[in-house]
């Protein structure tokens, strides 16, 4: 197994307010304590800009470059040709840093993951073709490109994945924890479309806070900052099952530890945390793999 991690899963997110960011040294610098290859990008800007100053910041820490998480706006026709252009550019990073994937999500246009609208078909059919735009791009680049259905983006429901899978040809960024809380299990999606695996993201979830998101009863960060995220094999996510699916399928990708969490404002011992819930993932897939 080829095993990434990325900054969300020590805090670090694109969302304003969603809380404290570790100093890019600290996050890189644990993941390499870890036993960790390599990583996602992060957040716009959290990490060097300039691909010779990636490769160089990523290397002082001994890792390398997975991809890239980018959640635009698809769906929007006006806004079309300017997505494509800025996304591309971003693909050109990558390949440039020495990436393999560009991670997409259709934001839904709003501030953080709690609200979206309703697509109308016409704003349906734009988001699938902005998307295969911007795979022929990243292509371009060479960089692959994978759709991330994701909780409040417009690719987050069971239907809503059904409905992309029927629509597109992008292969699907598997997140095991996004997926369960928009009501997809990850376990069949990997059993009915195995070719469609282009990317995985492991996460474990407490399946009851996820059905409180689901009926709208609490916030997507709000069930964050309750703890939703636990570490691998402590949750309801059937990984075991998963990951021999996955095996079973000749799936030879990256599997990325990338378990959303935002850590209070006070500093001192939550520092600690992401450490710690990271080192017991890596023991939980050393035991099934």
């Amino acid at each position: 197994m080829k095993i990434a991690a990325a900054p969300i899963s020590w805090g670090v997110c694109e969302v304003p307010g969603w809380g404290r960011v570790l100093e890019p040294d600290t996050v890189l610098g644990e993941m390499a304590e870890l036993g960790i290859e390599a990583t996602e990008l992060g957040p716009p800007g959290y990490l060097a800009a300039d691909p010779t100053a990636l490769r160089a910041q990523l290397a002082a820490s001994g890792l390398g470059l997975v991809g890239g998480f980018l959640a635009v706006v698809l769906h929007e026709a006006e806004t079309q040709r300017s997505t494509v252009e800025a996304t591309a550019r971003q693909a050109e990073l990558l390949a440039a840093a020495g990436a393999e994937v560009l991670v997409l999500a259709a934001a839904s246009g709003l501030d953080g993951y709690d609200e979206r609208q309703p697509l109308t078909p016409v704003q349906w059919r734009t988001l699938v073709d902005t998307a295969a735009a911007i795979g022929d791009a990243a292509v371009r680049s060479g960089i692959r490109t994978v759709l991330h259905p994701h909780v409040g983006t417009q690719v987050e429901t069971a239907a809503e994945v059904r409905r992309f899978l029927a629509d597109s040809d992008l292969p699907l960024c598997v997140d095991t924890g996004h997926l369960l809380i928009g009501g997809t299990d990850p376990v069949e999606l990997v059993r009915a479309h195995p070719h469609r695996v282009g990317h995985v993201h492991l996460k474990d979830v407490c399946a009851d806070l996820a059905e409180q998101v689901r009926d709208g009863l609490i916030s997507y960060t709000e069930a964050v900052a309750r703890g939703i995220y636990v570490p691998l094999g402590d949750g309801d996510v059937n990984l075991a099952e998963l990951l021999k699916l996955l095996r079973d399928n000749d799936y030879h990708g990256w599997y990325v530890l990338e378990q959303d969490t935002a850590l209070p404002a006070q500093d001192g011992d939550v520092d600690q945390l992401p450490r710690q819930a990271a080192a017991r993932s890596l023991a939980y897939l050393e035991s099934v793999r």
